[in-house]
């Protein structure tokens, strides 16, 4: 079992930045590829970015690509989310995973899911 808990989360506006943490407890997070995905009011859950946890090579939705980085600290059972240049468009229940199988960019493949943060982009 892994229990995932983020934080970071708020109300911003747009261009501003925002970095989300997402601890880990339980087994060793660095079993688990890790995973963000978001979910805004009347859309279906989306993946963000996610970490290979044997590469640590990151792979990002063309929506955030360029714009959000995400890293990952094992010693710490810690993974981030840094989001630059925040659009509305962001605004939206973010959520931290952790998936054993790739690609992680897979909603089937996330074995444990955060309880997510809200984060809301103003214009």
């Amino acid at each position: 079992q892994v229990q995932l808990v983020e934080s970071g989360g708020g109300l911003v506006q747009a261009g501003d930045s925002l970095r989300l943490s997402c601890a880990a407890s339980g087994r060793t997070f660095s079993f688990y590829n890790s995973g963000w995905f978001r979910q805004a009011p009347g859309k279906e859950r989306e993946f963000v970015g996610g970490m290979n946890r044997v590469t640590n090579t990151a792979v990002y939705s063309d929506s955030v690509k360029g714009r959000f980085t995400i890293s990952r600290d094992n010693a710490e059972n810690t993974v981030y989310l840094q989001m630059n240049s925040l659009k509305p468009e962001d605004t939206a229940i973010y959520y931290c995973a952790a998936a054993i199988p790739l690609p992680v960019s897979s909603l089937r493949s996330i074995n444990y899911w955060g309880q997510g943060t809200q984060v809301t982009v103003s214009s």
